[in-house]
């Protein structure tokens, strides 16, 4: 079964940046896409990054600019870096992968930036 591992949320300044990471690992073919989405209390879940296999990203707009998704496929690995954070990325990030079509979740990693 397909199983991803989050790293490298914590506590940061605003202004400061953190780096996340997710590992996938288990049966897999081939990877469709990899992306990240946080949610905030109170908030809906929205889609922050995403990186199709043939490498095309897409960033929502608050983090344009701030945030690089980025992978290594030998790995099977998606990164996040996040620069200049803000107090509204504050949430928890989850990793997600499409793998054949299905699509799994990390067990979620907390984001906090002080003002």
């Amino acid at each position: 079964q397909v199983q991803l591992v989050e790293s490298g949320g914590g506590l940061v300044q605003a202004g400061g940046s953190l780096e996340l990471s997710c590992a996938v690992s288990g049966s897999i073919f081939s990877i469709n896409a990899m992306g990240w989405y946080r949610q905030a209390p109170g908030k809906q879940r929205e889609l922050v990054a995403k990186i199709t296999s043939y490498g095309m990203t897409h960033y929502a707009d608050s983090v344009k600019g701030r945030f690089t998704i980025s992978r290594d496929n030998g790995k099977n690995t998606v990164y996040l870096q996040m620069n200049s954070l803000k107090p509204e990325d504050s949430a928890v990030y989850y990793c997600t992968v499409r793998v054949d079509y299905v699509d799994y979740w990390g067990q979620g990693t907390q984001v906090t930036v002080s003002s």
